[in-house]
């Protein structure tokens, strides 16, 4: 073995020494110069692959067809709209509003109505600036320290609220400009502010792609396939380290290149003196022998090296190249010895949950991440696919009260570990049921809160998505505290090839449907909340005393319910109430997520108002299902759609 690395380690500094020899010759550049005949130009702006202004040029799709006005001004098509175009990315185009001729600081929000199609998203490095709005909750601080020109170049300063498209919370892919009306904004302004600079270009930027059904042979070789962020299902191509061009097959391709003293060199500047090219073909002669010996004997001792009988017998190089693999765990890759270690060996103290669904352990990763790890048992490789599926699935879905996942380690046999975040304030259970110093007190209000963003989460995963997500193993432990005491939901059911009765949470008497136990499972919650006690049993007597009218002798002394206003025990006993519809119509689906979301909203908004100024009502609270995703509350202000 020390044979072999050392022959490799003279081979590779050989290497890494002298330039590569098939470098950019004049015969290369010639073709290059035939590929690119069709290139083109309006005014000052190159045009490149796959747009296009002549139609026999060859492209991916006629979508990319421009059209040259004057010579000098470039226009890109589409849905029936001429958008004016203002520099090329390699990943997107910039474009300006349609129709704007004149220098106008705002544009109207509907005044831009692309269609998102399989070939344009408007991209997340977009910045928007947003007029007159009457809810400022979506106005992000971090904006101010960007520079962004006004329409005539000027510097017109940072708008008054701004909001970057990355931030995801009111605005996500799929969505229109539109969206921000609903915060009462009467008009808009956008930037474009690229990965790793300060300064912002005015206009719209449009992420391009290639649908990946339409893409077999759009790549060049030596191109690999880049996933589009904005463009659903769509790709583009990018040439390999080594390689330069735009990376397809109709455009420029691929083509190999030679950094020497640092800098691109082609042609005869890339030729070495002839006494290295004696030199590295002696040393050649000599390592060459030297490596296919100790190659054999290194394959003599892999063969002869003891297979143990109870090995992972799923082939671990080919599972960790399946896409599925890839998709699953594309946040990042951890290795069990990095999270043994953060959870000190899987030891019981570092237990947060336990269940059929797995273990839930705290941890603390080497840069002093604080992580939840969940061990999953899986009993075959089917389990094991299935349980890859649904990450890939969980990971897709952003939404600020649910538990980030980081990532994913499937080193530990057939036991996956899924890696969440794991804020500064534990869990519900421990704030309900521990006593000590750390507990921290909940006040009626935080309860509500909790319930509230809770319910909106699982309402969010169950009728915004598609297909929609159920959380199967909803309690107390699984629902993590911030510093804020904001929720963040984990402890997802991923495997559901066995789920029966006995895999809720919560027991449902009723022996209900799978898809319904998230209602029932979220009732027995409510009452967890107002009793502060855990029932392992189906709360069958919390049940009857609430609808016996002897809610008091089953409430938490912690919440003072004699001490509260009128109005505040009015809540207390409404929140029962709906606990009691949860457990006795949510099995049969009498009542869904989406409701009960709508009514303890509802009911938070009170909470604020106090007994002389009431919400409005539920219908209104949530006209659209879509503003789930940004339900915002603290003690001083909510924010109700």
């Amino acid at each position: 073995m020390l044979a072999l690395l050392f022959a490799s380690f003279l081979l590779f500094t050989l290497l890494h020494q002298s330039p590569i020899s098939h470098c950019l010759h004049d015969s290369q550049l010639h073709l290059r110069q035939l590929i690119s005949q069709c290139d083109e130009k309006c005014g000052k702006l190159h045009i490149p692959f796959p747009f296009h202004l002549n139609t026999s040029c060859a492209s991916v799709s006629n979508v990319f067809h421009l059209s040259c006005s004057n010579s000098t001004t470039l226009y890109l098509n589409m849905d029936s709209q001429s958008y004016r175009v203002l520099e090329f990315f390699s990943d997107g185009i910039l474009v300006d509003f349609p129709g704007s001729s004149t220098c106008r600081q705002y544009n109207d929000l509907n005044s831009f109505g692309l269609t998102i199609n399989n070939y344009f998203g408007i991209s997340v490095d977009n910045v928007i600036g947003l007029y007159d709005c009457e809810d400022s909750s979506l106005c992000k601080a971090d904006c101010e320290t960007i520079d962004l020109p006004g329409c005539d170049g000027s510097d017109s300063g940072s708008p008054a609220c701004c909001y970057p498209l990355s931030d995801h919370t009111s605005w996500d892919f799929g969505d229109g400009f539109s969206v921000f009306s609903k915060f009462g904004c009467r008009g808009f302004s956008s930037w474009v502010v690229s990965r790793g600079t300060n300064t912002g270009k005015r206009g719209v930027k449009l992420e391009w792609a290639v649908p990946r059904n339409s893409s077999k042979g759009v790549c060049a070789d030596n191109a690999d396939i880049v996933n589009a962020t904005a463009v659903d299902r769509g790709i583009r191509c990018k040439c390999q380290d080594g390689f330069v061009g735009d990376g397809y097959a109709n455009g420029e391709g691929c083509m190999k290149s030679s950094i020497k003293d640092g800098r691109e060199a082609h042609g005869s500047d890339c030729d070495t003196t002839k006494h290295r090219g004696n030199l590295v073909t002696i040393l050649a002669g000599v390592i060459g022998p030297i490596f296919i010996i100790a190659s054999l004997i290194a394959l003599f001792c892999i063969l002869k090296r003891p297979v143990k009988a109870d090995m992972y017998d799923t082939d671990q190089a080919h599972l960790h190249s399946t896409i599925s693999f890839r998709k699953a765990c594309r946040t990042r890759l951890f290795n069990y010895h990095e999270l043994e270690n953060a959870t000190r060996g899987f030891e019981d103290g570092q237990k947060l949950a336990s269940s059929n669904n797995g273990t839930m352990y705290a941890g603390v990763l080497g840069d002093d991440t604080h992580i939840a790890v969940h061990k999953v048992p899986c009993q075959d490789e089917r389990d094991l696919i299935q349980v890859l599926s649904r990450i890939e699935i969980l990971s897709a879905v952003l939404h600020r009260n649910m538990a980030r996942l980081l990532g994913c380690c499937i080193d530990s046999v057939y036991s996956p570990l899924v890696v969440y975040e794991y804020p500064a304030n534990g869990t519900l259970q421990e704030h309900l049921h521990q006593s000590g110093e750390q507990k921290v007190c909940l006040d009626w209000y935080k309860r509500l809160r909790i319930a509230a963003e809770t319910a909106s989460v699982l309402a969010f995963l169950q009728y915004e998505i598609l297909p929609p997500i159920f959380h199967h193993d909803l309690k107390s432990s699984n629902i993590f505290l911030d510093e804020d005491l904001s929720v963040k939901v984990t402890g997802f059911k991923l495997l559901t090839t066995s789920l029966g009765s006995e895999s809720y949470s919560y027991s449902n008497p009723e022996g209900s449907r799978i898809h319904k136990s998230d209602v029932y499972n979220f009732g027995v919650l409510l009452l967890e909340l107002i009793t502060g006690t855990k029932n392992k049993e189906p709360p069958a007597i919390a049940l009857q005393k609430v609808r016996n009218g002897k809610l008091e002798e089953i409430l938490d002394t912690g919440l003072y319910y004699h001490e509260q206003p009128p109005f505040r025990r009015e809540q207390i006993e409404v929140v029962a109430d709906l606990a009691t519809r949860c457990l006795l119509f949510g099995g049969d689906g009498k009542i869904g997520m989406i409701e009960v979301a709508k009514e303890l909203i509802h009911i938070a908004k009170e909470s604020i108002d106090g007994n002389s100024k009431r919400g409005r009502g539920p219908e209104e609270t949530f006209s659209n299902s879509s503003l789930l995703q940004m339900i915002s509350m603290s003690p001083d202000s909510i924010y109700v759609p």
